[in-house]
């Protein structure tokens, strides 16, 4: 894996910073009026499922429209992005924003208890999803960490037995699974407070981390212009 040990330092913070919001946000779901997951697809999945098998037909259309929404936002990320290798001057700013954009449209609808809040946050943690599994060949995910816990379980199973490591794939996967955590700890004591608005914070943290993406995105390529 070269490319990550090429990773630049704003890459490793964002990453951080990107699953402490999907931790944050995800808390909420589970929180809030329907309990359930905006990040992580598999329960809703199961879920569609379950509802299918007991011809559970207003529940079956739920959970579609649930994944489906998840889904458009990674669609939406790979049309922005386009491209699979990580670097400076790829749209991320514009995604971070969309993203932004997102959970701030869905507060309102989570506030009144409707799906469509959720549906607004899903196509936001999707769309976030699909632009860090881009950039890094879908090693890095940031809106779960089933594949980070089965990843770090190998690689301590491996140092367990004297087998070689891949430290800073371990690294990776400690950044993400803590900063997830801990976005879902904050997204509980918020909740408390805030109820559905606390998704107003990661709406804020996503905006801003588009906007100072930008602005080092342009003063970085002012400098290397001027180099030139």
């Amino acid at each position: 894996m070269p490319w990550l040990r090429q990773l630049p330092r704003w890459a490793w913070f964002g990453t951080g910073v990107l699953a402490f919001i999907a931790g944050l946000v995800n808390a909420v779901g589970y929180l809030g009026f329907r309990h359930e997951s905006v990040s992580n697809m598999t329960g809703n999945t199961s879920l569609l499922g379950v509802a299918l098998g007991k011809a559970d037909g207003g529940g079956a259309t739920h959970w579609a429209f649930a994944i489906a929404a998840f889904v458009l936002g990674t669609m939406l990320s790979a049309m922005i992005v386009q491209q699979s290798t990580l670097k400076l001057g790829r749209r991320y700013g514009v995604a971070l924003m969309l993203e932004s954009s997102l959970l701030f449209a869905a507060v309102p609808f989570l506030d009144a208890s409707s799906s469509i809040g959720l549906y607004l946050a899903s196509i936001a943690m999707g769309l976030q999803n699909g632009m860090v599994s881009a950039y890094s060949g879908a090693l890095i995910r940031t809106t779960h960490v089933t594949g980070i816990l089965t990843d770090l379980g190998i690689y301590l199973g491996h140092m367990l037995r004297g087998l070689p490591v891949d430290r800073l794939r371990l690294r990776v996967c400690l950044v993400v699974a803590t900063t997830f955590l801990l976005g879902s700890a904050a997204g509980a004591l918020i909740f408390e407070r805030m109820q559905e608005h606390a998704v107003l914070i990661p709406a804020v943290l996503t905006g801003t981390c588009g906007l100072i993406y930008g602005v080092y995105r342009q003063y970085s390529m002012a400098e290397a212009s001027s180099t030139d």
